[in-house]
């Protein structure tokens, strides 16, 4: 009985385990989210893994303007987006890594930097 009880806790601790997710809610299918939010200095989640295809920007509680100005990934870059206090902005992503940041924010040592990786 002893036994019984001990494998059900180990399998209850490993699924807890395996459930956590430090970047945010999953997008389904194993992935992270596809839904990143822009507020006062910060990108959330970052950095994010998802699938090939569209991810979404939403501004959040925004009193200052922001903006998404892509650094670097595979090919040619997304659009920028233009500067904002709320709204959405969409942008559609290949397989590789991506890196962005806010051109009123993301100076060197601030937080107003991001990376998704797409697979």
């Amino acid at each position: 009985m002893y036994l019984k009880r001990l494998a059900v806790i180990l399998g209850a601790a490993g699924l807890a385990a395996c459930g956590s997710n430090p970047y945010g809610p999953s997008g389904g299918g194993g992935g992270h989210t596809t839904a990143l939010t822009v507020s006062n200095d910060v990108f959330t989640p970052t950095p994010d893994t998802v699938p090939a295809g569209q991810v979404t920007f939403t501004w959040s509680s925004a009193s200052n303007g922001h903006n998404v100005t892509w650094d670097s990934g595979p090919g040619t870059l997304p659009t920028n987006s233009t500067t904002k206090t709320s709204g959405t902005y969409q942008a559609t992503l290949v397989v590789g890594t991506y890196n962005y940041h806010c051109t009123f924010h993301g100076a060197p040592g601030s937080g107003m930097h991001g990376t998704i990786v797409v697979h």
